[in-house]
């Protein structure tokens, strides 16, 4: 396994993470992703440790909490060879102050984090989306004395807008406050907005990406081609809604292209499509998902190999989409304003 330092941080972490929205499965909306229990989800960490997967992903809202709780029994007498990193922000309960990153909030959704989780240290803790009614200086001083408590070692964002973690990373360095050292966020070979502001903001401010949705929300599998139906998986269980809109035609190229690479190197469309993003600039963690061992053991085989630059330049043709303004009218100005990877 690969490791990787994590932003302008000295926490260095595995290339893949194990993203466990899978787990447990308790409402309506998450069940299509997954439904794995504890005996299950022990055997799926045990393969991941054995590979060098050493950090999981969880989330407060995860089915409602039920997630933390499964990551934490099924890591329990393991936790000393495991990370964790979880987030919180967005709505977990009835109340008024049962949302958002206020102090209030984030100090109460530690403490359920960390019980659900059956630990006394978060590693890495996630604003799962930008509060724009709390400020930002109450969101990280809290998160500061989070981390002088020793109760979260390291802290990140996710799905803010460039400007969001900009402010953000301008507060902590006014005030002496811990910076976000990773951002969280879609990125793909069919959703490459990542690149046009998040990404050259990464590399002048050292944040790291932990990539989640690395297949397109399940669309770069190999389980979608051209006229066909998907016959299982999420998609075809109606697991799209809440993902991003993918023109069909666009998606049926770079299927084609992932193909192309298939055949020449005798890897997996999904592999492929993984170490795609290992190429890219600020990418630190892959956040991989996977309700049985066939799909686990498949996306390991994302690593330990690269791609050759012919390949990776057929990808990025075939994935290439003009950007929206002003980045597409920036690229007339490479010459002062250089570019950290082809739009």
């Amino acid at each position: 396994m690969d490791y990787r330092q994590l932003g302008r941080s000295g926490l260095k972490v595995p290339a893949l993470s194990f993203g466990t929205g899978t787990f447990g499965g308790s409402n309506a909306f998450f069940e299509k992703w997954g439904q794995t229990d504890v005996d299950e989800a022990s055997r799926l960490i045990d393969i991941c440790l054995d590979a060098g997967v050493t950090l999981f992903d969880t989330a407060d809202i995860y089915s409602q909490g039920r997630s933390e709780e499964v990551l934490g029994a099924a890591l329990k007498g393991k936790r000393d060879r495991a990370m964790i990193s979880t987030k919180a922000s967005f709505r977990k309960g009835d109340g008024p102050n049962d949302t958002g990153s206020s102090r209030y909030h984030l100090v109460r959704s530690v403490e359920g984090s960390l019980k659900r989780l059956g630990t006394d240290h978060i590693d890495l803790y996630f604003m799962h989306g930008f509060d724009a009614l709390t400020p930002v200086e109450e969101t990280l001083r809290a998160l500061d004395d989070l981390i002088t408590a020793g109760k979260i070692g390291y802290i990140g964002a996710s799905n803010f807008s460039g400007w969001h973690l900009m402010k953000s990373l301008a507060v902590s360095d006014a005030y002496g406050l811990s910076r976000y050292i990773a951002y969280q966020g879609y990125y793909s070979l069919v959703g490459r907005d990542y690149e046009h502001e998040l990404m050259p903001l990464g590399i002048d401010q050292g944040v790291g990406l932990m990539v989640w949705s690395p297949l397109g929300w399940g669309r770069l599998t190999g389980k979608i081609r051209r006229g066909q139906t998907p016959g299982e998986g999420r998609i075809a269980k109606g697991g799209a809604v809440g993902g991003p809109q993918i023109d069909d035609e666009y998606l049926f190229d770079v299927v084609d292209a992932l193909d192309k690479v298939a055949a020449d190197t005798g890897k997996s469309v999904s592999q492929i499509a993984l170490a795609w993003l290992l190429t890219r600039p600020t990418v630190a963690n892959i956040v991989v998902g996977a309700r049985t061992e066939d799909q686990l053991r498949q996306n390991l085989g994302a690593v330990g190999w690269t791609l050759d630059a012919e390949h990776v330049a057929l990808l990025d043709e075939a994935s290439h989409r003009t950007p929206a303004y002003p980045y597409w009218h920036q690229i007339d100005y490479e010459e002062r304003n250089p570019k950290p990877t082809k739009w």
